[in-house]
């Protein structure tokens, strides 16, 4: 199956990138993948190939990403097979009347986000750290011309193949890949976005002129990230840990953040969007049932995080590569 699967996005990825590079690409996510798979691997593809066959009637232009219809396969059935694929974190979806209420409330996000875009028909889009694909397929779904979504944790991409299965003539691709390991300076991408992974990265600048490198002259990058609120010169370096999270380096205010994107180059830098993030949009489910948000506040003052920093504030910013 995954062996398919990595030559059919070999082909999908043929006109963006260069022979050699493209080589790369693929030769890291077949590693990943069939050479050294993650151990649990069996299992999550073996739910996969519990689910129906498809293809089926797909609605990916509303929140909740919709498969197929109720009552076309059996209910339980289908439930099994996707409960074999916990934690589900971004989403939400259902699948044939069955709903995945995943942790996140991605939908949320990109109601804050989508507004602010430039027109997604026709364009290359990379989503890097995509998490299970959710946005990937309503960037398809808005008429994009590719997407390539990045993201190192394997589980996401059987996620993402649970929908593909039902709609594989979408343009839509996942490589288990960090930026880092993507192709420097490809210049490929006209829209590139990197939401939730600023803030687990120890070099942010090096991060930003990462992504300024997979844009096009004139494409649009669009950052989302956790803030704190404050002037130019203010950035938050936790101590520790952040909310529980130990991988969280730097959370700089929406000025600083403006700063960074002017210094690695971009132009145009605004901030569309700037909200602290609630209880009621991460959260603990049935199909993610480990800790949550409501776990990382402080029990007194969701105002604070169990450290005692700011709660989790997050902004978006859009700017372009000259």
């Amino acid at each position: 199956m995954l062996t398919d699967y990595l030559q059919a996005c070999e082909r999908g990825l043929e006109p963006l990138f260069a022979p050699q590079p493209l080589s790369a690409v693929m030769t890291l996510s077949r590693e990943r993948l069939v050479d050294r798979p993650h151990g649990d691997l069996p299992r999550w593809l073996a739910a996969l190939e519990a689910l129906p066959v498809g293809p089926a009637a797909c609605a990916l232009d509303q929140d909740t990403l919709t498969i197929g219809g109720v009552g076309e396969h059996d209910t339980e059935a289908v439930k099994q097979a996707l409960q074999g694929l916990i934690p589900w974190r971004k989403g939400p979806f259902e699948f044939f009347g069955v709903p995945v209420e995943t942790e996140w409330r991605s939908d949320w996000k990109w109601q804050r986000v989508a507004p602010h875009l430039s027109p997604l028909a026709g364009r290359r889009i990379l989503d890097v750290g995509c998490g299970s694909g959710y946005h990937c397929w309503r960037m398809a779904a808005a008429g994009a011309s590719a997407v390539v979504g990045i993201d190192p944790t394997i589980l996401f991409l059987v996620q993402y193949l649970a929908v593909r299965r039902f709609a594989p003539e979408l343009p839509v691709w996942f490589l288990p890949l960090r930026m880092e390991e993507l192709p420097a300076e490809g210049g490929q991408f006209d829209t590139v976005f990197s939401m939730g992974v600023l803030y687990h990265r120890r070099s942010p600048l090096d991060h930003l002129l990462e992504l300024k490198g997979a844009l096009c002259a004139g494409g649009e990058l669009v950052l989302e990230t956790l803030v704190v609120e404050g002037d130019e010169r203010t950035v938050l370096m936790p101590e520790d840990r952040y909310a529980v999270m130990r991988n969280v380096f730097f959370l700089p205010s929406v000025a600083m953040l403006t700063r960074w994107l002017e210094r690695c180059g971009f132009v145009d830098v605004r901030c569309v969007d700037e909200s602290n993030t609630t209880v009621q949009e991460q959260r603990s489910t049935d199909w993610m049932r480990f800790q949550s948000l409501p776990d990382f506040l402080d029990p007194d003052d969701h105002r604070l995080t169990r450290e005692g920093y700011p709660a989790p504030r997050r902004a978006v910013l859009v700017a372009r590569k000259p």
